[in-house]
């Protein structure tokens, strides 16, 4: 592994002009592709397998002319204190506002806030429902304003109006993510490198590789049926990585030239070893996301694919244009940057080869002085990290897990207005509704039978009358459960209605009886994302275990970086559930409204989280491992590692944090959950597990960390990751025309 890439960086290098020229192409060629292909599709969701999916399906095929998949509002109107919704002086208001509505455009039908059951016991409220031929995603600023016009026509009139569905138009103000990651990615580049063009160069490549898989996306987008915001997680994941990872290699390349290596050498060596970590972290994060897939739930599956296909772009932009563009670089500016690292002014080659090895014996950077600390009191570090990150995990044992809807939007939103306005004057459940439907030779009679059976269902509040098709085959039962939808016995009486309906078919001749709607689908969401967790774990751990196993030759070394992962991700977790279950800071973090946390974020989590965190641990180790391959002892091997990768191993999860951080002025709850728990998992993976824990086991394991059986070793194929094959290559020449010495001996580092 380690050969092939040290050619193809020198390739990369050596003809750094048809390589720049080809990615050039390619990026162009996406764009072309992206700005010519058909609107992506509108966001679509299903649930293959469950039985919410299957009965929605039965309608869409029983009921064709419901438009069934068309956007709806459901408008409230509620009279000032003291009058009647329906008297005399509110109901020419009321009347005007529903002929109003079904003038607007795109609307297919509003129904009579005055049938019964649409005006509240009290008489103080009333609602109808208004449906669209086009789906949410489809609705333009027209059909927006149009409903909006007339809402606010009504109020003129006293009336109350407030409204709730997808129909409405949620107000989302863009954070500017991309932009606060990049400056701060900026920023602590330019501390790192100490240089503009230096800086620049994983920017650059980065958002070449987002461009590329963005684009890459959207033209492919109405063929793969991709939406829109399919991209979301790709942009996250490709821009944080890309800068990463182009960070490694243009790291280990002036580590190379400082060495006294020539240019060109320097790019493939520094290919060979940095592009080797580099090719098997990006291997891990693509398991993850890929792995996604097992869930079931082409929703995930589409963005976890997405997102794999942005990283399988950047690991090979870092491996193949990072070093043409090395080529292109100033050599004047690359000489003074080294130099100016090492001593701070300008020296010969031969001088600055010398600076180097005395300034590692005299003068340890701080990741060296960091990991012989650790070396120095390994018990106590492990303690406090792993007690530390344990206390954090502590709230992710009363986590509530949940879909956003409308009752846990903030309360100024009309949504949110309207929802509280139903659950005051209808009850708890009318906001939740659950949708049955009976399958039958005639509908309408059996299902007036089934009517009667569900409505004496403990926690049924009621049950309206059957609504069966032109065909009379299928009916439509609507069910209101005493208990509001995010309630735990709502989920209870959802289990209780299908297990009862075996009874309830034969007793009234019903053939099929199907319990759905959107309450009845959040649950069976959360359950397919509960069944999917044990197997998708095992599969992405599993693989990444394997892929570690080759990388390190060592058994516990994978076992530990699993383990440590499961410790971060947890203290992450329980992050998470303070912030925006219980509301902890959750001013500081811009959350209107705790509740509960969405179904999709442990397994998001889990998949992102632990590619990350295998990156990290691919970087910092592959150094050690070098280290202990070319003969140093298992602490050296430590200090070796802390010493070449603390500093930019610290510098890559900054930069990833603030990627991850600046998702959180998003609008969007998902998004800025999401952009919430990556940031925290990567500062505690890379600065508590990785730069911590790891190493105070290494120096309680000693050797017998990197034991591997040899039946097993003699199994196992060779990669070369750290690059041994390298070292015994001829010396190179440097740039003053001196034979350039082989590296220094890692244990000089310690002395």
């Amino acid at each position: 592994m380690a050969t092939f890439l040290h050619r193809l960086g020198r390739f990369a290098f050596r003809r750094r002009g048809l390589t720049a020229l080809l990615w050039l192409l390619v990026l162009v060629g996406a764009v072309v592709a992206a700005s010519s292909a058909p609107a992506p599709p509108a966001d679509t969701f299903s649930m293959p397998g469950t039985e919410s999916q299957k009965a929605f399906d039965l309608l869409k095929e029983k009921f064709p002319a419901a438009s069934a998949g068309g956007a709806s509002a459901r408008v409230v109107v509620r009279a000032p204190q003291g009058q009647d919704v329906s008297g005399p002086e509110r109901k020419p208001a009321v009347s005007g506002l529903v002929a109003e509505l079904a003038k607007a455009p795109g609307v297919v039908s509003v129904t009579d806030p005055y049938l019964p059951g649409a005006v509240s016991k009290d008489a103080t409220t009333a609602y109808a429902v208004v449906t669209y031929k086009a789906t949410a995603t489809e609705l333009t600023d027209v059909e927006h304003d149009a409903l909006t016009e007339a809402f606010d026509r009504a109020r003129d009139t006293g009336l109350t109006v407030e409204a709730g569905g997808d129909a409405i138009k949620i107000d989302v103000a863009m954070g500017g993510a991309e932009g606060i990651g990049i400056l701060v990615s900026a920023v602590v580049l330019l501390i790192t490198f100490g240089s503009m063009i230096a800086a620049g160069m994983p920017l650059l490549t980065a958002l070449i590789g987002v461009g590329v898989g963005i684009s890459g996306i959207t033209a492919l987008g109405s063929t793969l049926g991709l939406s829109a915001n399919t991209s979301t997680l790709a942009m996250m994941i490709g821009l944080a990585v890309g800068i990463d990872y182009a960070l490694f290699i243009i790291s280990r390349y002036r580590s190379e030239i400082a060495e006294g290596h020539e240019r060109q050498e320097a790019a493939g060596r520094a290919v060979g070893t940095a592009g080797s970590a580099v090719v098997f972290a990006g291997l891990t994060v693509i398991i993850a996301l890929a792995g996604l897939a097992v869930v079931n739930i082409p929703m995930l599956t589409k963005m976890g694919m997405s997102a794999a296909g942005t990283v399988a772009v950047a690991v090979l932009i870092a491996i193949t244009l990072v070093p043409a563009l090395l080529g292109f670089a100033p050599v004047k500016v690359l000489r003074r940057i080294d130099r100016k690292a090492i001593t701070g002014k300008p020296l010969s080659a031969r001088q600055q080869r010398k600076a180097a090895k005395e300034a590692a014996r005299t003068k340890p950077n701080l990741g060296t002085r960091w990991a012989r600390y650790v070396l120095r009191h390994p018990v106590a570090v492990l303690v406090v990290g792993v007690f530390g990150l344990g206390a954090i995990a502590l709230p992710a044992a009363s986590l509530e897990l949940g879909l956003p809807g409308e009752g846990t939007m903030a309360a100024e939103t009309t949504q949110r207005k309207a929802y509280d306005m139903l659950s005051e004057s209808f009850g708890p459940g009318f906001n939740g509704p659950l949708m049955i439907t009976v399958s039958a030779p005639d509908a309408g009679a059996a299902a007036g039978g089934v009517g009667k059976a569900l409505a004496e269902v403990d926690g049924v509040a009621s049950v309206s009358p059957a609504a069966p098709n032109a065909a009379n085959d299928t009916a439509i039962l609507n069910l209101v459960p005493g208990t509001g939808p995010t309630d735990h016995a709502t989920e209870e009486l959802v289990r209780t209605l299908r297990g009862s309906v075996g009874g309830i078919e034969t007793a009234t001749g019903a053939q099929e009886i199907l319990v759905t709607g959107q309450t009845a689908m959040f649950i069976d969401f959360s359950k397919t994302l509960d069944d999917a967790l044990v197997p998708y774990l095992a599969l992405v751990v599993g693989l990444a275990f394997l892929l570690l196993v080759l990388v390190f030759r060592s058994v516990l070394v994978p076992l530990k970086a699993a383990l440590g992962f499961l410790l971060s991700v947890s203290a992450s977790l329980g992050a998470v559930v303070a912030v925006f279950q219980w509301g902890w800071l959750a001013d500081v973090f811009g959350v209107k409204e705790a509740g509960p946390v969405m179904s999709t974020m442990p397994i998001f989590m889990i998949g992102v989280v632990f590619g990350l965190a295998m990156d990290y641990e691919v970087f910092l180790v592959s150094r050690m491992r070098e280290a202990h391959v070319h003969g140093a002892r298992p602490q050296e091997a430590v200090v070796t590692g802390f010493h070449h990768g603390g500093r930019v191993v610290s510098a890559a999860a900054i930069i990833m944090i603030s990627v991850f951080s600046g998702f959180i002025t998003e609008q969007n709850d998902l998004i800025k959950m999401i952009g919430f728990a990556l940031a925290t998992a990567v500062l505690f993976d890379a600065f508590v597990v990785r730069m911590a824990i790891v190493p105070a086991l290494f120096a309680l394991l000693g050797s017998s960390a990197w034991w591997l059986p040899k039946w097993l070793d003699r199994l196992l194929p060779n990669l070369d990751v750290e690059g041994e094959k390298l070292s015994r290559r001829p010396a190179t020449t440097g740039d003053s025309g001196s034979p350039a010495p082989r590296s220094p001996r890692e244990r000089e580092l310690i002395r």
